[in-house]
């Protein structure tokens, strides 16, 4: 082998970059929160994320209803349970409906 060729060989020798572990993530400061219970009362609740009403709406059948009740259920909610019904949903949609009628008719009475 000839001295250049040696120089050459050497020189175009990588070095192994040194080994660098990757960091350990930092402990949480505080435990995450337990997963939400989801029950009627969550399901009526005005003060529950919507989030977590629609969850429910699609998830939950059984609360359903209970969000009929929900004064924080939107008109496209109300919609979606009309169409996927579920265990007394039909029945609680016609009790909201009556009940609103029901207003509308009384504050006619009272203006006129």
């Amino acid at each position: 082998m000839c001295a250049a060729h040696s120089r050459h060989k050497a020189h175009g020798r990588r070095k192994v970059p040194p080994y660098q572990p990757k960091p350990r993530p930092k402990p949480l400061i505080e435990p995450p929160s337990p997963p939400i219970l989801l029950t009627p009362l969550v399901a009526c609740s005005p003060g529950t994320a919507q989030d977590v009403l629609w969850h429910i709406a699609e998830y939950a059948p059984r609360l359903r209803k209970w969000l009929i009740a929900n004064p924080s259920a939107t008109p496209a909610m109300l919609e979606y349970l009309a169409q996927v019904g579920g265990p007394d949903v039909a029945r609680s949609l016609q009790i909201l409906l009556e009940s609103l009628e029901s207003r509308a008719l009384d504050a006619i009475a009272h203006d006129g």
